[in-house]
């Protein structure tokens, strides 16, 4: 007589599809971990250095002490991002001895590469200011981060795809930022500044797990007739955080900024839809139910920069940065009861319980350098920019895949603002250029999700050995007009006789 499975062990293909399918939410403003780079046309094409010297809209993202200098202003731009990667699969292949079930062969097999491709999406940045008194400006923004949304062949070469246990695709999804600002300026010499924000949208994910339990099955755990394509959907996702600042002019040709962002709270409900698998024993089965609820943090962060002025037309920062990821340690998913009913050799009704599913992430820096300087052009002026960011990857080596590809990144960028009156038109171009990963097979930390857990299996296969390469390469275009801007309060006046 075989075991029942465990609650734990049951509810695995849930929990993990949940994780593929929302494992790209990050925080705000950071692009350590899931986002491809920094964002916004003119803070990219700085580098990312734009903590200290953020003075119009894009300061919602990176220091909102900075929605200050932004007067009565509005501010629209767009940018596509051509994301392209390579994997080639490893995994080992190990022969058993059919009595005592012991290892006596094993051998490393690799499979053909596959390429990923994210669709023609400009990613959008929207934002209005207005300065309801002398010392305060009030802002509204909504934008999106800068990722991937990519999209792997379920086939190559006539074959099931070698990564179809990680992704296929993530067509679909839509995820945007929205915010209410505020900053005030009691001194010439001194922005604070805060918002209140909300991560909103849906997400969509395409992935194929294994119907083939060894202990209960004559099947192989990559045989193609026990694929389950499963689709999730999650949404409408809102999830609150918040940010704050202060920027600090110590004297006219030095600025300070330090900011910092809240977690995000994500707390969702979606629908899980599974093909299950052509094999025998789920001729007569059917998936009952699809509703779950996921739970999991995403990572505060905080920033520092200073930046030089050293005239009037030359600017430049270096920033840190320093993103949690620590707090993504885990997703938590609860089905509301789903269920498989009729497999062959497990109980009629096979309900799917909560469950936790480690991320193991780990905490990221970063460092940016970058400016700008302004050029007369006639009646107009045109500011050059350009940048250089490093930062670190949240993601273990052994816990990279086609989903969370993330390694070190260095990202050159280049940029210009051409001024004509009261608007400023500004272009981008960076590379986020991404080291490859080797992940040994050995060493690799994912296995491949099976509905139908039995007994533990003593030798999980692992889908995520291989070599990972990807790059990116983002274009941006943007417009600010501004009305007017604000006056901070001018220091008190000594009275008359004091003094030596």
């Amino acid at each position: 007589m075989t075991r029942n499975p465990s609650p734990r062990k049951r509810a695995l293909a849930l929990g993990a599809l949940a994780a593929v399918s929302l494992g790209l939410f990050s925080e705000s403003a950071g692009a350590a971990g899931l986002y491809l780079s920094e964002r916004g046309v003119r803070p990219l094409g700085r580098g990312g250095a734009f903590v200290a010297g953020a003075d119009d809209l894009g300061s919602v993202v990176y220091n909102p002490a900075g929605l200050y200098d932004a007067g009565m202003s509005v501010l629209f731009d767009a940018s596509y991002v051509h994301f392209s990667s390579e994997y080639t699969r490893s995994t080992i292949v190990r022969q058993t001895d059919p009595n005592t079930g012991a290892t006596v062969n094993e051998r490393v097999q690799t499979f053909d590469p596959v390429r990923g491709s994210a669709p023609f999406l400009p990613i959008p940045t929207l934002g209005f200011s207005f300065v309801p008194h002398d010392q305060w400006v009030v802002g509204v923004g909504l934008w999106a981060p800068y990722v991937g949304i990519a999209t792997y062949p379920e086939t190559s070469n006539g074959q099931p795809a070698p990564q179809r246990y990680s992704l296929l695709s993530l067509e679909g999804s839509v995820l945007a930022v929205g915010g209410a600002y505020a900053a005030y300026a009691p001194t010439p010499n001194l922005r604070i500044g805060a918002g209140i924000e909300v991560l909103a949208g849906t997400f969509r994910s395409t992935v194929v797990f294994s119907g083939c339990v060894p202990d209960r099955f004559f099947c192989a755990p990559e045989q193609p007739s026990w694929d389950v394509l499963a689709e999730l959907a999650v949404g409408p996702i809102i999830a609150p955080s918040a940010n704050a600042g202060v920027i600090y002019i110590p004297h006219p040709k030095v600025r300070v900024g330090l900011s910092g962002h809240l977690p995000f709270w994500v707390r969702s409900s979606g629908t899980i839809r599974t093909r299950l698998p052509s094999a025998a024993p789920f001729a007569t089965a059917r998936q009952e139910g699809e509703d779950a609820d996921v739970a999991f943090e995403l990572p505060w962060n905080v920033r520092l920069g200073v930046e030089a002025r050293p005239n009037d037309k030359l600017r430049a920062e270096l920033a840190v940065a320093y993103e949690d990821w620590g707090v993504h340690d885990s997703i938590r998913v609860n089905p509301n009861g789903v269920a498989l009913k009729n497999v062959v050799g497990f109980p009629e009704t096979y309900l799917l319980p909560p469950v936790n599913l480690p991320r193991n992430f780990r905490g990221a820096f970063s460092a940016q350098v970058g400016g700008e300087y302004a050029i007369p052009v006639g009646k107009m002026q045109l500011d050059v920019r350009a940048g250089l960011r490093f930062e670190t990857s949240a993601v273990p080596n052994e816990y990279v895949s086609v989903l969370t590809i993330d390694s070190n990144k260095l990202t050159p960028s280049v940029g210009a603002g051409l001024h004509v009156g009261p608007f400023r038109f500004d272009l981008v171009v960076a590379h986020a250029i991404m080291f490859s990963q080797d992940v040994d097979p050995r060493e690799a930390k994912i296995p491949q999700v099976s509905p139908l857990v039995a007994n533990p299996a003593p030798q999980p296969n692992i889908i995520n050995g291989g070599t990972y390469a990807a790059n990116a390469t983002i274009v941006g275009l943007g417009a600010m007009y501004t009305f007017g801007k604000a006056a901070p309060a001018k220091p008190k006046p000594e009275p008359e006789g004091s003094g030596t």
